[in-house]
């Protein structure tokens, strides 16, 4: 791959609350992401605001790293051509490499399907590989109850285990052969907390399907047929309309919550951790920032299921706006169930929803 002058592309996979946002964290602070770009969606933003310095332009801020964030609102394909023109035109600096992060319920096929056919994107871009972490105390429901968890992990091409200092022998053991069902081929790693599986950018040339289990080619079909139907509904070939392509399970949804109050950090507790012991199950994923009384500076909370993880606290609020903002990712949960539980236990009530 020494002739190819492309710039080469990394996407990196994971299911909700599976440790990728840490592990593209630790990812910024290596030498290889130097000229590197990383583009993320707007719910994965709120894990990286820690690290967001100087805003360059409204959708690209500078890194400490010295790498990009852009933020991706709409079409992956607009946005990878929007930041290649800005190269083009020198309003940002050295473009050396492209990371990816997905949401932890995207489909990585659409994705895949676009870096290698879109033909503007396949003649300055490589898909150099797939990374997918994987949580391994959670793999099994994951991979039993998602179809997109399963898919993350069949298209992977490197796996990295997460939270194994929180697993024991056989549980490690019993994802590793979880993930060899899918997918034989890939190459597995270890991860450990604020560390970079060694090697794991090296050795990367060009994304191969063939070599992958035969779903994979089906799924690429499958994202080659939906673009080929949303193309032509657009041009009004032979009055189609495509169908709107689901993102996921139709059951599962996304409540963010803004107050604009601070909260008493006991009541605050009080109030997520009986939400997780009594509808857990519903929740796949919490991430948010909360203003706390008594403090100038927001803690940044994570939780999956009955699990909330610790919280840490950023150096600097990420922009003017002091309000706390939840994400919650949920599975047939109305969002009035959580507001009721801010209600009772923090007497507070959401900002209306704009």
């Amino acid at each position: 791959m020494a002739t190819d002058k492309r710039i080469p592309v990394v996407l990196l996979t994971g299911f909700l609350g599976s440790g990728k946002t840490s592990l593209l964290n630790t990812l910024l602070r290596a030498p290889e992401m130097a000229g590197a770009a990383v583009l993320i969606n707007e719910v994965g933003a709120v894990g990286l605001d820690h690290l967001l310095v100087e805003q360059v332009s409204e959708d690209i801020t500078l890194l400490e790293s010295g790498c990009l964030c852009c933020t991706v609102r709409g079409d992956l394909s607009r946005s990878l051509r929007d930041l290649f023109m800005r190269r083009l035109r020198r309003e940002i600096g050295a473009l050396d490499r492209v990371v990816i992060e997905t949401t932890g319920l995207a489909d990585p096929a659409p994705v895949i399907h676009t870096l290698l056919k879109d033909f503007f994107l396949a003649e300055r871009f490589r898909l150099e590989g797939v990374i997918t972490t994987v949580d391994v105390r959670h793999v099994h429901w994951q991979l039993g109850q998602h179809p997109e968890a399963v898919k993350q992990v069949a298209m992977a091409d490197r796996v990295v285990l997460t939270k194994c200092d929180l697993a024991d022998s056989l549980m490690i053991a019993e994802a590793e052969e979880r993930v060899r069902e899918l997918n034989p081929a890939a190459d597995l790693w270890h991860g450990e907390p604020g560390k970079l599986p060694s090697g794991l950018l090296e050795g990367m040339s060009l994304y191969a399907p063939e070599g992958k289990m035969p779903d994979v080619a089906h799924w690429l079909n499958e994202s080659a047929i939906r673009e080929q139907q949303r193309l032509n509904a657009r041009h009004g070939v032979f009055g189609q309309t495509a169908p709107a392509a689901a993102l996921h399970d139709e059951a599962i949804s996304t409540h963010v919550l803004h107050f604009s109050e601070p909260f008493a950090w006991g009541d605050f507790a009080r109030a997520l951790d009986t939400l997780q012991s009594v509808v857990g199950e519903h929740i796949l994923r919490i991430k948010g920032l909360v203003a706390v009384e008594g403090e100038d500076l927001p803690r940044v909370i994570h939780a999956v299921q009955h699990e909330r993880y610790p919280d840490s606290q950023l150096p600097a609020w990420p922009d003017e706006d002091r309000r706390s903002r939840l994400v919650f990712i949920v599975r047939e949960l109305p969002r009035s169930v959580l507001e009721k539980a801010f209600s009772a236990f923090c007497s507070a009530q959401p900002d209306a929803s704009i």
